[in-house]
């Protein structure tokens, strides 16, 4: 729900549910991916840090091939690696950032790089235009 006129990627960020470790190969993520139901998963370097995201399409475009998809690891075709949305930017500043990016999620990451959850188009829509009419969003 936001909390104010003036949404914040906060207001519209999913807990980040999924994330891999930067190691795990292409087959295994996607694995993960149809196991629970889900179109993102966030990669997390060595030290636990955001590393990027990837989608249930660019795994399943890479899976197709199973000899590459047994020995790529995430980290080589990751959605995006950043700059990454941080808690207190505003809404509209990022869903321009997807719009110009051409990406559908963006992680949002704390001042050290960890993740505190992902945004989503939809998600920022949603945010955007509860705030503009005014209205509570019902959780």
């Amino acid at each position: 729900m936001p909390s104010s006129t003036h949404p914040t990627a906060a207001d519209a960020m999913l807990a980040p549910e999924l994330q891999v470790s930067d190691h795990t190969s292409i087959d295994r993520a996607l694995d993960v991916l149809r196991g629970s139901h889900t179109e993102f998963v966030l990669i997390r370097d060595d030290t636990g840090r955001c590393a990027g995201i990837v989608t249930r399409d660019q795994l399943t475009a890479h899976g197709a091939k199973p000899w590459y998809a047994e020995n790529t690891r995430v980290r080589d075709i990751a959605h995006d690696h950043s700059p990454f949305a941080r808690p207190g930017m505003p809404a509209a500043d990022v869903a321009a950032d997807l719009r110009e990016r051409s990406l559908a999620a963006l992680p949002v990451v704390d001042d050290d790089g960890f993740a505190l959850g992902i945004v989503t188009e939809t998600r920022l829509q949603t945010v955007l235009a509860a705030s503009a009419g005014g209205t509570a969003e019902q959780p």
